[in-house]
């Protein structure tokens, strides 16, 4: 009976999905779900969830809930992790204190000024889950869903010794969405990506083994399609290959789209999925969550069917390779650099082709990204690197020349502007971050 504990079990739409998916596997039928959170409502929701879906694939797996972390991890054999340190009480400054400097953030989970501060203080405590799942479970596979993936990612792969990667599902499901663009049948698509996570690009892109980009754009020139992606077709159409990220994400990720009121206007406002209002998308969004969330729950568990047919996450697909039938299984997924992109740093975090299997998990061999791409993520994976460093040393003065590095920060702002900007952020910041002198 193999045990899995879900640390952060509250983010409810990702349990409850990945709960669902292992149990589709006959080598957990009878696993145990150990379920961690600290907000004892979130706790008892996702239990209740989770105790549902279980009763539909027949009752056979065992249910624990815990606000004990040790308790959770004792005797794993996998981890999944979505946990965050903050609540809305202090991530919603990463967004506004740039907001009031000319940095309009959409999203801010990932990267610019604001995927940089939630770094900060979400990276001390991955370590010390870590540190958690050394002790209690060192051999358990370690699966992170909790953003800013590379940073993240880079901090405990190179600080800890567990078996630990990354998963996003923006390679999957940009890839589905292309297909579906062309009208392709995706079991035959095939393609090779790779990057950083939210900025990996199809390197190739087939159907039938034939390149499928010149059908993509085609497409694009129907209007309908392109202003379904606004910010990522721009992408593709000027720099030839496809990001993996939404819009909504990419356009905080360079200069291009965010640094003026009329770009904004043109590719952010009606293009991107997402609201870049008063408020940005994520604030809205988790501001409506906050208002429904338990009612949601609780109509899900009185009324709605269990959704039984495995989603498109790769979790479960993972653990079936390691420690199930062993069933290869190929992802993309967040490792460092030892010579996978050969014209990225090495040792930076990417995200690359790994197969899974019953020997572990094997990054592939990409080689180099096309010249101009590398550029752009050489620029992306250098500040992660350093705020990955920072965040563990205590080193203001080093996130500050990483921000000021940032490619939309700037494109709209003097370095004494970033200098305040990041100084009025660490002061907002300063219960969360206790390596640093502030």
């Amino acid at each position: 009976m193999k045990k899995f504990a879900f640390i952060g079990a509250g983010s409810y739409g990702f349990t409850r999905t990945l709960v669902r998916d292992l149990l589709t596997f006959p080598a957990f039928e009878d696993c145990e779900l150990a379920l961690m959170d600290i907000n004892p409502l979130r706790l008892e929701k996702i239990t209740a969830c989770v105790n549902k879906i279980v009763d539909a694939f027949g009752n056979k797996a065992k249910v624990t809930s815990t606000m004990c972390r040790k308790e959770a991890l004792e005797g794993a054999d996998g981890v999944v992790c979505t946990v965050f340190n903050g609540d809305f009480d202090i991530w919603r400054y990463d967004i506004e204190i740039p907001k009031e400097y000319g940095v309009d953030i959409n999203v801010g989970d990932t990267r610019s000024v604001a995927g940089i501060f939630r770094a900060l203080r979400n990276i001390p405590l991955m370590l010390d889950i870590c540190a958690d799942i050394e002790k209690y479970c060192p051999n358990a596979v370690f699966l992170n869903y909790t953003n800013p993936m590379s940073m993240l990612c880079k901090a405990m792969q190179s600080r800890t010794k567990v078996q630990v990667t990354g998963l996003c599902h923006s390679v999957q499901g940009t890839a589905k969405m292309l297909a579906d663009w062309i009208g392709a049948p995706m079991d035959e698509i095939t393609y090779t990506c790779a990057g950083v996570n939210h900025q990996a690009f199809y390197l190739d892109y087939k159907w039938n083994g034939q390149d499928a980009y010149p059908l993509i754009r085609k497409k694009l020139e129907d209007p309908e399609f392109y202003n379904k992606e606004i910010v990522r077709n721009e992408m593709f159409l000027h720099l030839d290959y496809y990001p993996t990220e939404s819009s909504g994400h990419n356009s905080e990720y360079n200069q291009w789209f965010r640094k003026r009121p009329d770009l904004i206007e043109k590719y952010c406002t009606h293009g991107t999925g997402w609201n870049p209002g008063l408020y940005a998308y994520s604030l809205n969004l988790r501001l409506e969550r906050d208002k429904t969330w338990v009612s949601e729950l609780d109509k899900w568990i009185a009324e709605e069917k269990v959704d039984m047919n495995r989603g498109g996450e790769y979790a479960s697909n993972i653990f079936n390779a390691l420690i199930g039938d062993h069933t290869m299984f190929k992802f993309n997924g967040n490792v460092l650099n030892k010579g996978l992109i050969d014209n990225l740093p090495y040792d930076c975090c990417v995200e690359v082709p790994v197969l899974a299997s019953k020997d572990g998990m094997e990054p592939m061999h990409v080689g180099k990204l096309p010249d101009h791409l590398a550029v752009l993520v050489n620029t992306t994976a250098r500040i992660e690197d350093i705020v990955a460093d920072a965040a563990v040393t205590g080193d203001r003065r080093a996130v500050f020349q990483a921000v000021c590095m940032d490619p939309l920060t700037s494109a709209v702002c003097s370095l004494q502007e970033i200098k305040d900007m990041t100084d009025a952020l660490f002061l907002k910041n300063k219960d969360y971050l206790p390596a640093f002198k502030i």
